[in-house]
């Protein structure tokens, strides 16, 4: 069973902010575990105040819901009440975003957390994610739910 390390949440947390810093962009980063409780948040010189709010509850959401942020838009589109309520549940920690910028953390078919960045658009915040995670070598690809077979890319959407 992997798990992910505060060493390795250190190094995904460097590589974003140079990463970011390279495109001109001030952000904030988190990395959470998989049950969603948070490793690491970092605010890079310069960061709008709410953006470390946001990245977490972004991480928040790539790890508890299993996918990236950007596959749960179709989703929370065609079913906007139950979506809504999910950030209301007793057990919820943070809200449920689904939006670029939150993405699942996976290493050999395993989801072993989540990465939130926040402070750029949100094409910037993804492309951030993405490059670095695969980069280092994680998983960025995601079977749609109830769905056998190979993986859909962020094509997927509801259970």
């Amino acid at each position: 069973m992997n798990s992910l390390t505060l060493d390795a949440a250190d190094e995904i947390t460097d590589a974003v902010l140079k990463r970011a810093q390279s495109i001109g962009k001030a952000v904030s980063v988190a990395v959470v575990d998989a049950g969603g409780f948070v490793i690491i948040v970092r605010r890079s010189d310069g960061a709008r105040p709410l953006t470390p709010d946001i990245a977490r509850a972004k991480a928040y959401t790539a790890a508890v819901m299993q996918r990236p942020g950007k596959m749960l838009k179709k989703w929370q589109e065609s079913q906007p009440v139950f979506f809504s309520q999910l950030s209301q549940l007793p057990g919820a920690a943070l809200p449920i975003m689904a939006t670029e910028g939150s993405v699942t953390i996976k290493k050999d078919g395993e989801i072993i957390g989540g990465l939130g960045i926040a402070g750029g658009t949100a094409d910037e915040d993804q492309r951030v994610a993405d490059d670095v995670l695969e980069s280092l070598g994680y998983e960025l690809e995601f079977a749609a739910w109830g769905v056998t077979g190979g993986p859909a890319g962020n094509t997927g959407q509801g259970a």
